[in-house]
């Protein structure tokens, strides 16, 4: 299933198709000796994963008549990918759009929303998803889809075309990869997928992925979810003791309430571990810096718990085995969150290098110091992304020379 080299259509003939790329210089520093493949989703036209189930949201509520052109409305609670995915579908086909999104989600995720034609409408984060001001199906989304004429909710949290998206592309565009690469005496393989991480948001990712590989191509593939603390979607439900009730920063994984289109079924699902924000965020860096994948704070979940479970007694053989094939779902890009503060203190605030010290040396005498002020930076962006007015933002503090 590689990328056609031949013109497509439109945008949605460039969703999925998306790269398996090896993680060997994180492998390497891991100790480990199984091959570390990472599905970079951030490839696909829209950014995300979540290219894959608005397309197929879309074009099967065509199929069956639900959208009409000239008068449907396609309206969706989203924390922005699912959104954008469907904006950017809405765009070609000639659709009104309109997205419910919390507070907490980025303003990159917003500014992109509202280039590609949508409306945006932004909830407050700490509201319960059964609550009449959350951005979910029950609350504010529900009731703009009963006042506004032709409405419609596709609901990526209960519609099957969600896992089926990932079923019918995702999974097996990972089976074809790891398949169709021979095995080689750098590179030796099972010639399967051996284990399968990947963070959990409504669940039709993981669920789909799985059901694809187990089902089809080898079903003693151990499938691990990632689930963040303060979410309620890890099984058995004791895992989501620690920290319960709490926020957390990332962003497209994990709710408080269970989805309908999520699996936790151990038959789709073998594992689940929880990760906390600062683990994500270091395996960001660790993928930037190292495989120069410039991901978001999701990959980061998926990573930090594939690196856990892989370094854990459960995992330990397989880190050790050459030619298992560990893949790791990496949902986007960090294109949707270069304005949060987390991002910006990891890029500007890093430990000095030896050539930055260098550096630094030699223009000593220079009036060529001018350093970021990351704090006022990341809090002027902040209080802009979260003022419910858009023409009363402040502007956000850049630079400070001095």
């Amino acid at each position: 299933m590689s990328r056609s080299s031949q013109i497509v259509d439109s945008a949605l003939g460039a969703v999925g198709n998306t790269p398996l790329v090896r993680l060997d210089r994180i492998a390497k520093k891991e100790g480990f000796q199984c091959n570390l493949l990472g599905k970079l989703e951030y490839t696909s036209a829209g950014g995300s994963v979540k290219d894959r189930i608005a397309k197929r949201m879309v074009e099967e509520a065509e199929r069956e008549g639900k959208l009409i052109p000239g008068h449907s409305v396609v309206i969706e609670p989203t924390s922005g990918n699912t959104g954008i995915g469907l904006a950017m579908a809405c765009a070609i086909k000639g659709y009104s759009v309109i997205i419910t999104m919390p507070n907490k989600m980025s303003l990159e995720k917003e500014a992109a929303l509202r280039a590609l034609g949508a409306e945006v409408v932004r909830t407050p984060t700490e509201a319960a998803w059964d609550s009449p001001e959350s951005h979910i199906v029950a609350g504010v989304a529900k009731r703009l889809e009963q006042e506004i004429p032709g409405g419609i909710i596709l609901d990526q949290y209960r519609n099957v075309n969600n896992p089926l998206a990932h079923e019918y592309t995702t999974g097996p565009e990972i089976i074809e990869a790891v398949v169709s690469t021979p095995s080689s005496d750098e590179h030796p393989s099972s010639g399967k997928v051996d284990v399968l991480v990947a963070g959990a948001g409504t669940g039709g990712t993981i669920t789909g992925i799985s059901r694809a590989i187990k089902r089809k191509h080898n079903k003693d593939c151990i499938v691990v979810g990632v689930d963040p603390k303060g979410s309620i979607l890890a099984y058995p439900d004791t895992l989501n003791e620690d920290g319960a009730g709490g926020q957390y920063v990332v962003e497209g994984i994990g709710y408080d309430f269970i989805p309908d289109v999520l699996s936790r079924d151990p038959t789709d699902v073998d594992e689940w571990l929880k990760t906390a924000d600062e683990e994500a965020f270091d395996a960001v860096r660790l993928l930037m810096r190292h495989e120069g994948l410039l991901v978001g704070g999701s990959s980061g979940s998926a990573l930090s718990g594939a690196l856990r479970w892989l370094h854990s007694d459960k995992g330990r053989a397989i880190a050790q085995t050459k030619g298992a094939n560990v893949v790791v779902l990496l949902p986007d890009g960090i294109r949707n969150y270069m304005s949060k503060p987390w991002f910006l203190k990891m890029a500007l605030e890093a430990e000095p290098s030896p050539l930055a010290q260098r550096i630094a040396g030699i223009l000593t005498t220079s009036k060529s110091d001018v350093q970021t002020n990351v704090d006022g930076l990341a809090d002027g962006i902040a209080s802009r992304t979260s003022a419910p007015n858009l023409q009363n933002r402040p502007n956000a503090a850049d630079e400070v020379s001095k």
